[in-house]
């Protein structure tokens, strides 16, 4: 396992190597006093309902974000462990009002975001199952369309 991040609340983000290509790896975490875990997809959905209910335009423009600066850019892993390749703490700052709302902080959010979208284009480059999945949320597609599309679990 490497560790890759801490953020200010200390929550450490660590990958491992995975099974699916070369340079594959599973994004994990440990919360203080937690045990490790996997973060899902549907994770940070219900975590994003529960922001836009707090302050719907925001989040929108945070999906945004997620959207055009670090799905479509990101770039394969091309070394085990990974980098980021994006994230800078100063992206923290537009979107920190929301870290009044849900179970996950910004900072968090983008950190391992990036990651799971780096290991997407690198098992999958042509993928496309994550964006779809943020568009659908951000065209305000039903709960239930966006729910299925974040537990989805086949080819």
């Amino acid at each position: 396992m490497h560790h890759i991040y801490t953020t200010a609340q200390n929550v450490q983000i660590h990958i491992k190597p995975g099974k699916k290509s070369e340079y594959d790896f599973i994004v994990q975490y440990r919360e203080l006093g937690k045990r490790l875990r996997t973060p899902q997809h549907i994770h940070f959905i219900i975590d994003l309902y529960m922001k836009k209910v707090g302050n719907k335009a925001l989040t929108l423009a945070l999906v945004d974000h997620i959207i055009e600066q670090i799905i479509v850019a990101v770039q394969p892993a091309t070394i085990h462990p990974p980098r980021l390749q994006l994230f800078t703490s100063d992206q923290i700052v537009q979107f920190q009002n929301l870290d009044n709302y849900g179970e996950y902080s910004i900072e968090f959010l983008l950190v391992v975001i990036e990651l799971i979208m780096i290991q997407e284009k690198t098992n999958y480059p042509t993928g496309t199952m994550n964006l779809h999945l943020f568009q659908r949320f951000r065209r305000e597609d039903s709960i239930f369309s966006v729910v299925q599309a974040a537990t989805f679990r086949g080819r």
